[in-house]
């Protein structure tokens, strides 16, 4: 499905050169949910940004179903069946939640077909399917709709990065929910989460550990999970099966 080879980042700044990703190498498999998680600063969001084609590497490669996109852009990227849920949504003034949801499924998508796509993610669609994607919504509100979109779409390769950032407890609950189904019906595709919250990364079937720009660990939920355990890898220290709390913190 999708290939890391080899990737590293880098910015400038009045300080200097600063690496944020090094020599980064990873496979996301085909009919996986696969969780990175780590450290904040560790650079999860960058690599969630490479794959979607927002920042160019340094150097490396990265490898789409058999094809270097690395010099592809995000359009280029999403064309390619690649979807990317941001930690911080975009608001688009003058376009409505209606025309969001359409421009992801690609078809005359009715408004009917819309409700349930936001009835997934906890939103009722006689309430925002006319709404414009713009200030009026808050930051959980626009996250659910973002999420909404991304499901909409049926992408290859789906990435989410941080998607339980400011979202309300209840949401947070229902978007695990959102996530097992999505894991239960994929096919040909694959899901990419960027998270530190335990109750996701329970839910997953590997885990990348991601530390000061390189690769800590790797492997099978039931190998890494227990590793993370009480470290800042994870939120918590879950010693207990299901004992979660609803914002997916531990007991």
């Amino acid at each position: 499905m999708l290939t890391i080879d080899d990737l590293s980042f880098a910015v400038r700044s009045e300080e200097g050169e600063k690496t944020i990703l090094k020599n980064v190498s990873l496979t996301i498999p085909k009919k996986k949910l696969v969780v990175v998680t780590g450290p904040n600063g560790g650079g999860k969001s960058t690599l969630a940004k490479m794959i979607a084609g927002i920042e160019k590497p340094t150097s490396g490669k990265v490898i789409f179903e058999g094809e270097d996109i690395t010099g592809l852009g995000i359009t280029e990227r999403a064309k390619k069946g690649i979807a990317f849920a941001f930690q911080q949504p975009v608001r688009f003034k003058g376009i409505h939640v209606l025309d969001l949801i359409r421009m992801a499924t690609g078809k005359r998508t009715t408004p009917a077909d819309a409700c349930e796509y936001l009835s997934l993610v906890g939103l009722c669609a006689k309430d925002y399917i006319n709404r414009e994607v713009d200030s009026s919504l808050s930051g959980g509100e626009l996250k659910r709709i973002e999420i909404a979109t991304v499901i909409a779409r049926s992408a290859k390769l789906s990435v989410f990065d941080e998607p339980e950032a400011g979202i309300d407890l209840w949401s947070f609950q229902n978007l695990i929910k959102v996530f097992q189904k999505m894991r239960a019906e994929i096919e040909d595709s694959s899901i990419l989460i960027i998270s530190h919250q335990e109750r996701i990364l329970s839910i997953a079937d590997e885990i990348i550990v991601l530390k000061n720009g390189t690769i800590d660990r790797q492997g099978p939920k039931e190998k890494i999970f227990p590793t993370l355990l009480g470290t800042s890898a994870a939120v918590g220290t879950c010693r207990k099966e299901n004992a979660y709390t609803d914002d997916g913190r531990c007991e």
